[in-house]
């Protein structure tokens, strides 16, 4: 009986395993820079479903890549090859003085085995879509694109409001003919209304950090496809609900076995991850357990 039981579980996380997304978070961070092309290029290159990225925008209304609204001193350096004495709002620069930066020649004192890119600019949107669009790679092809919107409430200096920033968003996406391709997701649940409101193709995702009363709910008000919430506040209960009320779950973000082993187990639908390499490895070794 309890080979039975072991089998039948091993069977199930094979079979959950076989239909999971990969998302690379920023690109690939625990192998190239974050937000760069080089990321996205090596995250082609191993064949993840979803390319992860965040948006912030410049002086001159301008989309580019960066995960905080500033220019981070720990991962770029000035034009002059020096290092940041300080964050510098992206919002107060122009998309020239942007692409000033090197962002790829200091390693994340986080990400310790990455491989660098030197000289690497930081890339608009646009440069982005037209990246997937040119790569040779074949992920590239189908791959869709989950883009953040990057708003601190109160800090409106550096953003635009959510109903421009949602605007630039909606506006590459239908030019380039990526609106069916993307979700866009945000714990700023004004921008998802936004974009929503602008284009009801483009799918949306709220972040969450921390457990929510109803998750299902809170989905289900911004007329939302995903739910996303931080890894360690999700569990079986939460999923099977979510998934009744026909909405897909992408926790962010796991780069342990142990979490990708207790996210297959309580069946999500996608995993936002720093490794997508190893995850795509990790889930084609679970098939071949089969």
């Amino acid at each position: 009986m309890k080979l039975i039981l072991t089998f039948s579980l091993l069977l199930s996380l094979n079979s959950i395993a076989r239909e999971i997304k990969v998302h690379g978070h920023r690109g690939a961070r625990w192998d190239r820079p974050e937000n760069t092309l080089a990321a996205f290029d090596y995250a082609l290159e191993v064949g993840v479903d979803v390319l992860e990225m965040d948006l912030s925008v410049t002086s001159d209304g301008i989309l580019v890549l960066s995960h905080d609204p500033y220019i981070d001193p720990k991962i770029c350096l000035a034009k002059n090859g020096e290092r940041l004495e300080k964050p510098i709002p992206v919002r107060t620069l122009t998309l020239k003085q942007v692409k000033e930066f090197d962002c790829g020649s200091l390693v994340n004192p986080r990400f310790k085995d990455q491989v660098l890119s030197p000289g690497e600019k930081i890339p608009t949107f646009k440069e982005v879509l037209e990246f997937i669009r040119n790569s040779k790679h074949k992920s590239a092809k189908t791959v869709e694109i989950n883009v953040e919107t990057k708003l601190i409430p109160s800090k409106r200096d550096l953003t635009p409001t959510p109903k421009v920033f949602a605007e630039l968003i909606a506006k590459e996406l239908q030019q380039a003919k990526f609106t069916a391709r993307t979700i866009v997701q945000s714990f700023d649940v004004r921008t998802l209304k936004q974009i929503k409101s602008l284009d009801s193709r483009i799918r949306v995702s709220q972040l969450t950090y921390q457990s929510m009363v109803d998750l299902v709910g809170a989905i289900k008000g911004i007329k939302g496809e995903y739910s996303s919430p931080n890894l360690h506040w999700i569990n079986k209960e939460m999923v099977d609900s979510l998934h009744k009320n026909g909405i897909k779950v992408a926790p962010w973000t796991a780069n342990k076995k142990k979490d990708w082993d207790y996210l297959i187990s309580i069946g999500v639908d996608e995993i936002i991850t720093d490794r997508p390499k190893e995850l795509l490895e990790y889930l084609r070794m679970k098939k071949l357990h089969l």
